[in-house]
């Protein structure tokens, strides 16, 4: 991991839409008057004739892309996880899911990352809510080279789509030759003893945990799990049938999120042990990121005791 370098995912999508827009002209951007947060803004300049700014109308933006993807585009509505997710929520399953349009829901600012902002604008239950709908697709990059290739395999699919970026700049993971596909984890290190199932910003923590527990004599396998929605069924099944305890970590609720999509697939194979690391079935208060990681327990710190408790 290059630990010096850090780098937001919704600024690797903002740079990814501009290639993708260029490459294809029926790639489109919805905005909903928050370009600048983001990162839209190079589209606008660049594709004007392929950019549309609603105002602050987001489920007025979910029907213009749904419209647009009638005629044969490829709409990315972009805006705050919060807002495209439960806002445009029954835009999103009448509109998108239910038509099986061919739109994209890319949206910063998912889980706590809003941070100073506070509970109304901090996403904590958005991939759960999208989850359950069917046709949707649910994805989390880990940094800035997954969120281009999610970004770019997004489109090459058809289908909706929902795409969570951060805000905060976190840890660089990958290189830019790493292949992504939607539904497929990334295994990023083996081990027997404890399975890490991770996703977006959190996978620098699981990787950061099984580091330590290696220090210990502990062996981790950690898995990011980009995509929750499909999950991937078989590396799940692997870790339980291979190690049996798995801890799932992200910047979700531990409702309904990938810790829920994990145990769904343990409970229906009869047995494993998972341990949930998330957001507490509570909402988010005004402090700084990584505090408010520290108050739900989403640390380096609780995975490894969790581990070691194991």
């Amino acid at each position: 991991m290059e630990a010096k370098k850090l780098i937001a995912t919704r600024d690797g999508f903002g740079e990814e839409i501009v290639e993708l827009g260029r490459e294809n002209r029926d790639i489109y951007v919805v905005d909903v008057d928050i370009g600048k947060s983001c990162k839209t803004g190079a589209f606008a300049k660049a594709l004007p004739q392929q950019h549309v700014n609603v105002g602050i109308a987001e489920q007025n933006g979910a029907g213009v892309a749904a419209g647009l993807a009638t005629t044969g585009k490829i709409p990315f509505v972009v805006t705050y996880a919060v807002f495209g997710s439960l806002r445009m929520g029954e835009q999103i399953r009448q509109e998108i899911c239910y038509p099986n349009l061919n739109v994209k829901i890319a949206c910063s600012h998912g889980g706590l990352t809003p941070a100073n902002d506070g509970a109304s604008h901090q996403g904590i239950e958005d991939m759960g809510v999208l989850r359950t709908i069917p046709n949707m697709r649910v994805v989390m990059p880990a940094d800035y080279y997954a969120a281009k290739a999610l970004v770019r395999a997004a489109a090459e699919i058809y289908g909706p789509v929902y795409l969570r970026f951060t805000r905060d700049a976190i840890p660089v993971i990958y290189d830019e030759n790493q292949k992504f596909e939607i539904g497929k984890a990334i295994t990023l290190r083996e081990g027997g003893d404890v399975a890490i199932i991770a996703n977006g910003d959190t996978v620098r923590l699981a990787i950061e945990a099984a580091e330590v527990l290696a220090g210990r004599g502990i062996s981790a396998r950690v898995l990011d799990m980009h995509t929750i929605k499909p999950l991937d069924v078989e590396a799940v099944s692997a870790c339980v049938n291979d190690i049996g305890k798995i801890i799932t970590v992200e910047d979700h609720n531990i409702l309904n999120g990938l810790g829920s999509a994990v145990c769904e697939v343990s409970a229906g194979m009869g047995k494993g042990r998972v341990k949930r690391v998330g957001i507490q079935d509570c909402f988010g208060q005004s402090a700084p990121y990584e505090r408010l990681l520290a108050m739900n327990g989403i640390t380096v710190e609780n995975i490894v005791e969790l581990a070691e408790k194991w």
